[in-house]
């Protein structure tokens, strides 16, 4: 099974040896553009990624974050896959917005306990066996 990291804040968690343990093979990505690139080719089980609010423009306009693109081109190339996005407490007033558009997707507060994470990803991998 494959499982995305992408990174693209200081408060993502380093959870690697839980991801091995529960038999997820991670890539890490530190740009969105290289994660959208690489789905055509390799489809993820697990994407665990940083919300960020699009402030201004940064998205021209459209898109509310950095992951709308993102989310769009996983619907095409792996929609089975669980997406986890990881938000700060001061983007907590956009994840409503986001969420509306994303329903499928697991908002996750940061800091993220391991237990937290644990369950989220176990919970995935019985319902792929049922």
């Amino acid at each position: 099974m494959k499982l995305y990291s992408i990174i693209e804040s200081s408060s993502h968690p380093q959870f690697s040896a839980l991801y091995r343990q529960l038999g997820y093979e991670e890539r890490v990505f530190t740009s969105m553009r290289k994660a959208i690139q690489n789905l055509k080719t390799e489809q993820p089980d697990v994407v665990i990624a940083d919300f960020l609010y699009g402030y201004g423009n940064n998205y021209a306009g459209v898109n509310i974050s950095n992951l709308d693109v993102f989310l769009y081109s996983l619907a095409k190339y792996a929609p089975q896959a669980l997406m986890i996005a990881l938000y700060e407490k001061s983007e907590q007033i956009y994840i409503k917005q986001f969420a509306e558009l994303f329903p499928d997707v697991q908002c996750v507060l940061l800091p993220v306990s391991k237990s937290r994470l644990e369950e989220l990803l176990s919970q995935h991998v019985q319902g792929k066996g049922d």
